[in-house]
């Protein structure tokens, strides 16, 4: 695991399990909202944030968190060695959504760039929530199913199923960590 793209629908808590699989194998970690929007919710011009993933997808280790665009979410899933895909029942998602609009009026979202429109973001969200979960995300289990042998697939579909992940992942870093070189 050094390549790893974590992707599905909105409000899947994505960026909160990215920053916990970051801690846990030391993968720096990049979120395309962060990259994607500056301050504000402000969208960075289309080539700038294009240059950018290109230079991270460049690079030997990394965590990559988000949609970004459709020209640069298969470029990333591709090169990933390790996919992370994020596919609860949609009303999971909802209910996330609706939790980080009302949080969030308090506390900024996890991966969101600072002083994001909560409101804005958040209807985006529930707009993005159906056209993925109809059109996006059967490409995606598609996807993973075509790839499964030659890639490392965590298809996360419950939320029990989150915590397994993070206790199988770090099983897998503490037996590399423990191994003789």
């Amino acid at each position: 695991m050094k390549k790893v793209a974590v992707f599905g629908n909105a409000g899947g808590g994505k960026s909160t399990l990215s920053k916990r699989l970051s801690q846990i194998t030391g993968l720096p970690l990049y979120v395309l909202d962060k990259i994607k929007y500056r301050s504000g919710g402000i969208e960075v011009p289309q080539e700038d944030y294009k240059h950018t993933h290109e230079k991270i997808l460049e690079t030997d280790r990394w965590i990559i968190d988000g949609f970004g665009c459709m020209e640069t979410l298969w470029l990333r899933l591709n090169e990933a060695d390790s996919l992370v895909f994020v596919d609860l029942p949609l009303y999971v998602h909802l209910w996330w959504v609706t939790k980080r609009l009302l949080v969030g009026r308090f506390k900024p979202p996890e991966g969101w760039p600072q002083k994001s429109p909560i409101l804005k973001s958040s209807l985006s969200s529930y707009r993005v929530l159906w056209l993925c979960h109809k059109y996006l995300t059967p490409k995606y289990r598609e996807y993973i199913k075509q790839v499964q042998s030659t890639k490392s697939v965590y298809h996360i579909r419950s939320t029990q199923q989150i915590s397994q992940f993070f206790e199988l992942i770090e099983n897998e870093t503490n037996v590399e960590d423990s191994s003789p070189t």
